[in-house]
Order: structure tokens, then sequence, then C-alpha cells
């Protein structure tokens, strides 16, 4: 038996269909709307719902080979873009009540940690770090019920800053391959831009004076416009240096304080291979074990939605769907229960 999964909570529609009993993922389609948003700079959240409305429907007819076989059906209904996830709740509601099937609403985030266990046992517990374009926290989960938030971010996501930086440069949208690929050539060492929090007790993250650095080295650079390809790299270098420090410092005095062996590096930052290689490096000064999803499934995508979903659908976590809600993006702090 299958259980259809479907991803929308912001501008990647996604579909999948993974086996409940062997987890092996049978169909896995994603459709993304990077092209569209890029002319914009970034995500406009009324065109990327009416775009779900195009994709979404051409994705399950994509899969429609296997319907026979669902038994039932997990939606991402939060955190996200309220106006896409009603876009994806909509589709998971009419199909699961036309087949008579139990429904799984799935916490993106949770969706994110599960990535690591796609066509994989679930392994718990452990700690995880997750960077995204919407959030930067670290999770101790110790079960599919607790996982508590230790450290997240006061301001600006890890993924949300090297958008913004892209931007603040010129360079196009999304930006965190492009701000990546651009610091592998520079010079990290040109601009000493700072450290957050460098010196404050506070386990926590903040990139928005960071960004602001930035802005004020673009500035007097005369602008993106004036900025030779040699300012972009150093900046992009200088920058996800600085990125890299505050995450190791903070999640440093994390890791010291945790017994936990297993750490997970997920979201789509995690696709980032400097932030990677510094996760590993600080995870053998540990004696910890790091895991990470394959590349494919950093960010947003229906297998991952799919996987926790068998899991919730095992402990019984399924809801009617008149009783299904769409819960946008709330403010997440230290100490909360995801």
């Amino acid at each position: 038996m299958l259980l259809l999964s479907i991803e929308s909570s912001c501008d990647d529609s996604s579909i999948a269909l993974t086996e409940i009993e062997t987890l092996r993922l049978v169909h896995h389609a994603k459709i993304s709307q990077e092209a569209e948003h890029a002319r914009y700079g970034g995500v406009v959240p009324e065109l990327a719902s009416r775009l779900h409305v195009v994709d979404l429907p051409r994705l399950l007819e994509s899969a429609k080979e296997y319907f026979d076989a669902v038994s039932a059906v997990a939606v991402t209904n939060e955190p996200g873009l309220a106006v896409t996830l009603n876009e994806g709740v909509m589709m998971a509601k009419s199909f699961a009540t036309f087949q008579k099937l139990p429904l799984v609403p799935v916490h993106h985030l949770k969706g994110h940690i599960w990535s690591l266990f796609i066509e994989k046992p679930t392994r718990l517990p452990l700690l995880a770090v997750l960077i995204s374009g919407g959030h930067t926290m670290i999770l101790r989960v110790q079960s599919l019920d607790e996982m508590r938030i230790l450290a997240t971010s006061m301001d600006d996501s890890v993924g949300e800053s090297y958008d913004k930086v892209a931007k603040m440069m010129g360079l196009g949208y999304p930006g965190g391959p492009i701000v990546e690929a651009l610091a592998r050539e520079g010079d990290p060492e040109r601009f000493d831009l700072p450290v957050p929090l460098r010196n404050s007790p506070l386990i926590a993250f903040s990139l928005s004076g960071l960004k602001n650095a930035v802005r004020l080295v673009v500035e007097k650079l005369g602008g993106a416009e004036a900025m030779s390809e040699d300012d972009r790299r150093d900046l992009a270098a200088s920058f996800q240096k600085a990125i890299i420090a505050h995450l190791i410092q903070k999640s440093r005095k994390l890791f010291a304080a945790e017994s936990i062996p297993e750490v997970a590096l997920v979201g789509g930052a995690s696709a980032n291979l400097a932030i990677r290689g510094a996760f590993e490096e600080l995870c053998a000064e540990f004696g910890k074990q790091l895991h990470t999803a394959p590349l494919e499934f950093c960010s947003d995508n229906a297998a991952m939605i799919g996987r926790y979903g068998i899991d919730a659908l095992a402990a019984g976590r399924t809801v009617s769907a008149e009783a299904i809600r769409v819960n946008p993006s709330r403010k997440l702090q230290s100490g909360d229960r995801l």
C-alpha cells in the first residue's frame, strides 16, 4: 500500500508516493517556481498560490497509475505561506474524501528532519540543526512527539540572509547557490565582517547585523552596479565565512552540553557544502556522527513529507478532512516544542 504526500508550503509544488511497509519511494515529482519569482527578487505569495493551482493537478495526474494502491494521504499544513499551504491541503482533502482515506497533517519542519529517513528506518534520538529559507534552529529530537527547540533565530534565517545578500549584490534569486559558488572562488579575508553574537553568552542565532554589514560594504564599493567580479567573489566568501563562524560557535556550546551522539543537518541551506564541511569538523571534534539528506531532498519536497507521514500514520496521527487546518508561520522560540 502507498502513502500519497503533497507539499506546497512555499514556492515548490511536489507530490510523492511511498510504500508504507518498505519505505520505498515509488514516485517523486516536483515543479520549482524559481524562474517565475526570480524577476521579483523573492517569493511573491499570490503568484506562488496561482502557480500551485496549475502545477499540483499536473503532478497528481502524473501519478494516476498508482491511485488504486493509495491507502493514506499526508500533506503539509504548517508552517508556511497560508495561501500556498491551502492549495495543497485542499487537494489532499479532496483526494482523501473521494477515496475515503485517512489524512495525515504534517509539520513542514518535521518533514525536513525526516528527510534523513527517506527509504531508511527512523533513527532517534538526535540533535537536528535545521537551516532553511525560513528557519535556523537546533532541536533535540527524541521521538515523533517530543521535539524541543534548543536555539533558534532572533531575526533572519540562513537561507533568507543568503537571498537578501545576493539581492544587494545584484546576483538574482535564489541567492544561496549563487553566493556559495562565488564564495568558493573568493578571498574570505578581504572584508572584515562581524560574527554575530560573538561575545554574547546567548545561545541563539542572529543574522540581521551581518546582513547590514554587507549592505554597508556594497555601498562603500559604489553599489551593486559598480562592483567588480572580484568584489562579488570576495564579499560572498567573507559573508559565508562569518555565517559559518556564527553557526559553529553557537552550535559548539550546545554540542558540549548535549550527550546525544547523532547529529542531523537538514533544510534547504544544508545543501551548502561549506556549511556541511564545517559541521563535519565540529561533529568530529565532539565524537558525534553527522547525518545529512541527499542533496535532492534538502529543499522542500513531498518525499520528506511522506516519510514523516508514514511514522505519523503508524502512530495514529490522522484527522478527518473536515478537521484539518492550515496553520501559517508563527514565531518559534527556544524551549518551544515543535
